[in-house]
């Protein structure tokens, strides 16, 4: 049997950075060449007049003089120079992690085009920003303009911001350097530009793919339009991302679906807590649920300011990891879990790419069972060599089976197609619009959830395909009108969840699906989403009135302890898994 992926490159073991930085002074440098410093483990580095400390053990890579360098953030090193699409095109495919690293840069036409709203801006005069922009940065970066001395630079993070700020903070300037004048554009005017017409991605398309570490270069593109490869990866948002990205932009977006490629958005962040990386999802899975959360909201971020529009599938990538440790699979399941519920209420699918036989083999032992919210489509690393979407014995034919897989069939290998080579993974897709995607935004929200069946009609109908789609069991149109299809999909619900397989949506039916999705720890104060998956839950249960405003108050309280005295149970008012079991078993 040809065995599943293996996990990709692994991210090296924290360093001392910290340590051999201590001791950094951060008075004016002298001195415009790179040399020992005085500080016992670190050294100077200079360019265009801007100093910096870091520890003496980094290589200094100049990319003028070494074009064909790929700037990879999974090492420490500092790269002096723009990396160059030729240079990044070597990067290995399957590089994940992010350690400490420094890039330093001109800020000409090229350097301005990584300006976003996160980035920081030094006042005049001074090689150091105090004061953040307004924007939240993106999670393993910190990037800052000095346009005293004409340069960008950005600090990949890794265990945490403390070791790059650090050396950002050691930052002085000399008589070499040469001030230019600075405009950032408007955030809003960024978004404009960032809002011309792109179609949901990757849309509906059969074939073959690749992803890279590093978005090509338009002309490197243009090239492998020679290729059977219609369809691309790229990494948009995550800390665990290890290469730098000069060509993602919005435009860059625009340029590639206008010429028919269409975009896999990757987020590579927090890996299983059972696995070497540096950024972990935490066994506790209230925690694991908040930073599903986080990582959706991060990854919604980064796709709005490349153009990239709801109805889009972002995919998470989660890294093989010991799928017969349990709690380590249950952690990874909150979080993938409260990573699509946040997608879905922010009006994007979500995907998830992991090995076969880790993350796919949980997934799909899921995939009946009403407790996690699955994602829409599944991408899995099976090193096959075949052509197809076959995910045997791994994950069913009949899961995820319209049109919502892709197979990454080889990996790590450089292809040349147009005189331009580039090391990538091998892709097949057989994608579309997958169930959530196709009208699944009904609205869910209703005073009383009554009763529905066979010739029923309207909003409520509606609410109920919407959310049997979002559970696996409901792959016809959203359209209000109870059919056979919405009958069969209801009777299958109510089997898999020992419930009577009447056909017809009662308030047990209701419960069990308004509430379906993580259990987190609910209690008065707490708002947000799973607080309105609640709230809904309780209307439905016990036919009471109550605001679905995602404000766990008073009402809400009182409503819960109602429910959990009904119950048997422990009537506290804190939603916890007993709660939450209770309510998706439709009690």
């Amino acid at each position: 049997m040809t065995l599943p992926r293996p996990p990709r490159a692994r991210l090296r073991a924290a360093s001392t950075v910290l340590t051999a930085l201590a001791a950094l002074s951060t008075a004016a440098l002298s001195t415009a060449t790179a040399s020992p410093a005085a500080a016992e483990g670190a050294k100077d580095i200079s360019y265009r007049g801007y100093h910096v400390r870091v520890p003496s053990s980094w290589p200094v890579i100049d990319l003028a003089a070494n074009p064909d360098t790929c700037v990879r953030f999974d090492r420490h090193a500092v790269y002096l120079g723009h990396a160059t699409a030729a240079g990044q095109a070597t990067c290995p495919a399957g590089l994940v992690g992010r350690t400490e690293a420094l890039v330093i840069e001109p800020l000409d036409a090229t350097g301005r085009k990584s300006l976003d709203g996160s980035t920081r801006i030094a006042p005049k005069g001074s090689a150091k920003a105090a004061v953040p922009r307004t924007a939240a940065a993106p999670s393993g970066r910190i990037r800052q303009a000095v346009p005293a001395a004409g340069v960008l630079v950005t600090a990949s993070v890794g265990a945490d911001d403390a070791a790059a700020q650090t050396i950002l903070d050691s930052a002085a300037l000399d008589t070499d350097a040469k001030a230019v004048t600075l405009s950032v554009a408007p955030s809003a005017q960024v978004e404009a530009m960032a809002a011309a017409a792109v179609a949901p991605q990757p849309g509906r398309y059969t074939g073959l793919g690749f992803d890279p570490c590093a978005a090509p270069s338009n002309a490197q593109m243009s090239a492998w339009s020679a290729s059977p490869f219609r369809a691309i990866g790229v990494y948009i948002s995550g800390i665990s991302a290890a290469c730098a990205q000069p060509n993602l932009t919005a435009p860059w977006i625009q340029t590639q679906t206008s010429a028919g490629w269409h975009i896999i958005p990757i987020h590579v962040g927090l890996q299983a807590p059972c696995n070497s990386f540096s950024h972990k999802v935490s066994y506790t899975l209230s925690t694991a649920a908040s930073q599903g959360r986080s990582e959706a909201q991060e990854s919604l971020a980064a796709a709005a300011a490349l153009g990239l529009p709801q109805g889009s599938v972002l995919y998470n990538d989660m890294e093989a990891y010991d799928q017969n440790n349990a709690a380590c699979s249950d952690a990874v399941m909150t979080f993938l879990s409260a990573w699509t519920d946040e997608l879905h209420a922010n009006g994007y699918l979500s995907g998830v790419y992991s090995s076969a036989g880790s993350g796919m083999v949980d997934l799909a032992g899921e995939y009946n069972t009403g407790t996690y919210t699955l994602p829409d489509h599944i991408w899995f690393a099976r090193w096959n060599s075949a052509a197809d979407t076959d995910a045997k014995p791994y994950v069913p034919d009949e899961y995820w089976a319209d049109h919502q897989r892709i197979h990454q069939l080889t990996g790590d290998t450089d292809e040349t197609w147009g005189g331009v080579t580039i090391n990538i993974d091998r892709d097949y897709l057989d994608v579309g619009t997958g169930p959530f995607g196709n009208s699944c935004s009904a609205n869910l929200d209703f005073s009383l959830y009554g009763s529905i069946s066979a010739g029923s009609s309207g909003g409520t109908v509606s609410a109920a395909q919407c959310l049997l789609q979002r559970q696996g069991y409901y792959s016809g149109a959203v359209d209000g009108a109870f059919g056979a299809g919405t009958t069969a999909a209801v009777q299958s619900f109510q089997s898999a969840k020992g419930l009577s397989a009447t056909g017809t949506v009662d308030s047990h039916t209701w419960t069990a699906l308004l509430s379906a999705g993580t259990k987190p720890t609910l209690q008065s104060g707490a708002t947000g989403t799973d607080v309105k998956r609640l709230q809904r839950a309780l209307i439905a249960a016990r036919g009471q009135t109550l605001s679905i405003d995602g404000d766990f108050g008073p009402a809400t309280t009182a409503a819960v302890k109602a429910y959990q005295t009904s119950q048997g149970l422990t009537a506290d008012g804190i939603v916890g898994s007993l709660t939450w079991t209770a309510l998706q078993a439709g009690k």
